[in-house]
This record gives structure tokens, C-alpha cells and sequence, in this order.
């Protein structure tokens, strides 16, 4: 009788998970936080319009090298902002660049400071627009750790 009373209260945990969406892979949180700093990149693109924007999978980071990095919301004009929230793996951080795609083509690039809070804030457009954070480490790894699509939306 106990055995039943086991089965049951895991098939109801199971089922309460799986309504909860418990199971499926998080997506890149999305944080408006204000901060201070400029892109230190270049920018380029050739100004003609661009096909649909697509992302792509992000990599599995190993839990001992996990960062965070939040991409904002557009605001008003269209601007967003990149911020570096640190991690377990911040200690074994040596670069973290961002890349913005517009819907116009252009691309603008960006490194952030491994300190927690460094932002970055991107022009982008009035239209949706392609962020993507690239994190590179001491033992030479490289992971992509946000792909996301931006919408404007108006406020």
C-alpha cells in the first residue's frame, strides 16, 4: 500500500512540474537596470536591409564557469542596455564581448568589464534588433551565453 501511495505523489510532482513549466531550458532573462558606460567597439554594416533575424542555441556552460548577463529592454528610442551581473565563474573570466545586429544590418560590438553592474548601452532600432554575449575564459573556452531578439515596443 505504501508502494502506491510513493508512485502517486511522484506522478502528481512530475505532472505539478511539468504544468508549471518546470521542465523546459530557461531563456536569457530580460532586466532594466540603469548604469553608466559606452560601447568600446566598432561599429559597421552596410546600411542596407538585412533578411529575418534568427538566434541561435546558446552553450552549455559547466556551473563552475556560469556568468550572467543581462540584455534590457529597448527603451523608447530603441536603446538597450548590456549588463554584467558576475557568477560562479567570474573568477575565470578573461574577456566578455557583446554584438548587437540591427534591422538595418549594421553591427556594433562592445567588451564589458568582468566587475558586476559594468553596462553597456547599444543604439539600436525601432524595429527588432539581435544581442549576442560571448564570454571567453582562462582555460581558453569560449561560450555564447545570450541570443536574444529584441522587439520595440512602445511604452
Amino acid at each position: 500500500m505504501q508502494f502506491r501511495v510513493e508512485i502517486i505523489m511522484i506522478v502528481l510532482l512530475c505532472g505539478a512540474m511539468v504544468f508549471a513549466g518546470c521542465t523546459s531550458i530557461p531563456s536569457s532573462p530580460s532586466v532594466t537596470t540603469t548604469g553608466s558606460g559606452t560601447p568600446t567597439g566598432t561599429s559597421s554594416g552596410s546600411g542596407s536591409a538585412v533578411g529575418i533575424l534568427t538566434t541561435e542555441p546558446t552553450s552549455v556552460v559547466p556551473y563552475y564557469n556560469k556568468v550572467v548577463v543581462d540584455v534590457g529592454v529597448k527603451d523608447y528610442l530603441g536603446n538597450t542596455e548590456v549588463i554584467y551581473q558576475g557568477g560562479e565563474g567570474q573568477i575565470h573570466v578573461k574577456k566578455i564581448t557583446a554584438t548587437i545586429t540591427r534591422a538595418d544590418g549594421q553591427t556594433q560590438t562592445a567588451s564589458l568589464e568582468n566587475k558586476k553592474g559594468y553596462t553597456v548601452e547599444f543604439e539600436g532600432t525601432k524595429q527588432t534588433d539581435r544581442v549576442e554575449v560571448w564570454v571567453s575564459m582562462d582555460n581558453g573556452d569560449t561560450y555564447k551565453i545570450n541570443d536574444v531578439l529584441l522587439e520595440y515596443r512602445i511604452h
